[in-house]
């Protein structure tokens, strides 16, 4: 059976790794389904420009930070359009695009808190003849929440079991956990770096944005003494509700946490090593707070990092570990879908974030509407 007119819902997202934009054409008339989808790269200047803003406390003038919102929106706006077209619907067909944009700064922690995504939604509903909803964030940090992750509800929905006791790990930039027992509430946290600091070693010293398999990383050799230097951040340790991004875990941390040990290495072992710190922190913080995991469905851009995935399999010798594919949900797309589903959630009147895991004193409806 078709969608019903007006019951199609667009959802956008570029995550910490700043790859590229996921873009899904989502319908929730019949259960929760993804209907096509696809990731448009950004023009290479936005990518750098994002990259370069977001990763440093490096100061940047208004002007850049304002144009960077409007190419930034245009992308998005580009990837809907592209998605539309491709899918033939109607625009009259599209009820919403929900657009989580680009995120310039996350300090949830700062003594004034705050979430800074970049992507004007005007310019996006303009651009693309769609009511936007976006902004999400900040309305659960204003109710003292982290603002993030929200998408635990929505790997709830799609991926909980009543036979076993699961978790879905997202690695994009920053590997986030959802914790979905058998019983009891879901829980989620951000625990530490997937792809950010693996991607951007990769690129200083191989050129390439990313490190295709985890090649490069697997001729390399761990370095013990750097990996306990780098495992001594104490957030790591630091009990939910947490989050992070780019613009903590980034190269200036690893050598201010590496000091003079980071020159004395092979940039392939430094890689290794960083690998192994994704997979440490990723499966200590889930044996510690969900020891009886059966099961680890992978999702995001790091599901493709064969060496990434065979570490966690070492690590987690309990739990089958393996791509949310495997239970029917696209690993690629999944969070674009969780824009979609959040969208149609606050034009329903819905809370859209869950307390228990940002950490918000209570349910909200997140996001502010901007009208075709």
């Amino acid at each position: 059976m078709s969608p019903a007119p007006g019951d199609l819902f667009v959802g956008l997202i570029s995550g910490t790794s700043a790859d590229g934009i996921d873009a899904a054409l989502c319908s929730f008339s019949a259960g929760t389904r993804l209907l096509t989808g696809f990731t448009l790269a950004y023009p290479a200047e936005v990518r750098e420009a994002v990259v370069a803003l977001s990763q440093s406390d490096v100061a940047a003038p208004l002007d850049s930070i304002g144009e960077l919102d409007h190419a930034v929106a245009q992308s998005f706006a580009a990837a809907a359009n592209a998605l539309i077209d491709r899918a033939g619907v109607a625009r009259d067909r599209v009820r919403a695009i929900g657009s989580h944009g680009q995120t310039l700064r996350h300090r949830p922690e700062s003594a004034h808190p705050f979430t800074w995504q970049m992507g004007d939604p005007s310019l996006i509903a303009e651009l693309t003849g769609c009511t936007v909803v976006a902004d999400f964030r900040r309305r659960d940090m204003a109710a003292g929440g982290q603002g993030a992750p929200l998408l635990p509800a929505l790997h709830a929905h799609l991926l909980r079991s009543g036979n076993e006791e699961r978790a879905v790990l997202n690695l994009g930039g920053i590997a986030n956990l959802s914790l979905l027992p058998r019983q009891g509430p879901v829980r989620g946290f951000d625990c530490g770096p997937a792809n950010c600091l693996l991607d951007a070693w990769h690129a200083r010293h191989r050129g390439a944005g990313y490190d295709t398999n985890g090649e490069w990383a697997s001729s390399g050799s761990v370095d013990d003494t750097l990996l306990a230097r780098l495992l001594d951040e104490p957030w790591f340790g630091r009990p939910a509700p947490k989050s992070s991004g780019r613009e903590v875990l980034n190269l200036d941390w690893l050598a201010a946490r590496a000091g003079e040990r980071l020159g004395q290495l092979d940039a392939a072992d430094v890689q290794a090593t960083l690998l192994a710190l994704s997979a440490d922190t990723v499966s200590a913080a889930l044996l510690r707070e969900q020891p009886a995991t059966q099961r680890l469905l992978v999702c995001g851009g790091g599901v493709h990092n064969t060496a990434l995935l065979d570490a966690l399999r070492a690590r987690l010798p309990g739990a089958v570990v393996e791509s949310s594919a495997a239970q029917g949900v696209d690993p690629d797309l999944i969070e674009a879908m969780g824009f979609a589903w959040l969208a149609r959630a606050t034009l329903a009147g819905e809370p859209g974030n869950l307390p228990e895991v940002t950490g918000a004193r209570g349910p909200r409806i997140l996001g502010g509407v901007y009208s075709a």
